[in-house]
C-alpha cells in the first residue's frame, strides 16, 4: 500500500499527543500527591505549634498566684517548656520562635515539606509555616 504525501506528514502525530498528555497527567499526579503531603505536613506543624504554646502557657507563676496577684506566666519557665517540647518533636532552634508575654505564649514554627513526584521537574521541597498562641488559664 502506498502512502499519500499528506499521510507521511501525519505520521507520529499520535505519539507526540500521547507523550504530551502523559507529561500533563504526571504533573497533575505530582500536584495531587505532593499537595496532600504538604497539607499533612502543614497540619503536623500547626499541631506542634499549638501544643508547644500550650506547654509554655502551663508555666503559671504559682508564687504570684498564691499571693493573690493576677494570673501570669513565668517567662523563663514558659520558654523552657515550649522549647523542650519542640526539640523533643525534632525541631532545631532555627525553626521556631517563642514569644512569652505576661499571660500568653506565641510560637512561630517553620518546616519543609519534601516532594516525591515534583522532584521530576526540580521542586524538591517547599516551606511550611504555622503560628499559634495559648493563654494561661486556671481551669
Amino acid at each position: 500500500m502506498r502512502l499519500r504525501p499528506t499521510d507521511r506528514r501525519e505520521r507520529g502525530g499520535a505519539t507526540i499527543f500521547v507523550l504530551s498528555m502523559s507529561l500533563v497527567l504526571m504533573l497533575c499526579a505530582g500536584l495531587v500527591i505532593d499537595g496532600g503531603i504538604g497539607i499533612n505536613t502543614r497540619m503536623r506543624v500547626a499541631d506542634d505549634a499549638e501544643q508547644a504554646a500550650r506547654a509554655g502557657a502551663n508555666a503559671v507563676n504559682i508564687d504570684q498566684l498564691r499571693d493573690g496577684g493576677a494570673l501570669a506566666v513565668d517567662l523563663g519557665l514558659a520558654k523552657t517548656y515550649a522549647q523542650e517540647f519542640l526539640q523533643a518533636r525534632g525541631y532545631d532552634g532555627g525553626q521556631f520562635e517563642i514569644q512569652v508575654n505576661a499571660n500568653s505564649v506565641t510560637i512561630a514554627l517553620r518546616d519543609t515539606s519534601e516532594t516525591t513526584m515534583l522532584k521530576l521537574i526540580g521542586i524538591n521541597q517547599y516551606p511550611v509555616t504555622a503560628r499559634a498562641t495559648a493563654t494561661a488559664a486556671t481551669s
